[in-house]
């Protein structure tokens, strides 16, 4: 799945995903620091990776594996 990062607060490490049918979706810290990323940046495309339950677990580029 991908989407668009809407805000990104980098004091805390999360923010929230404009989704490709405009739903919001939040990712938290622990999302963005499993990515391996420094940063993002609003606007940047971006895949997500979510678990079982729906919850975001992984904040990536779409080029990284």
């Amino acid at each position: 799945m991908q989407g668009t990062v809407a805000t990104y607060d980098a004091s805390t490490r999360s923010g929230v995903l404009l989704l490709d049918d405009g739903t919001e979706l939040a990712f938290p810290t622990r999302a963005f620091d499993a990515s391996g990323l420094r940063l993002l940046r609003l606007g940047q495309r971006v895949r997500i990776e979510r678990d079982a339950a729906g919850e975001v677990v992984r904040v990536t580029l779409p080029t990284m594996a």
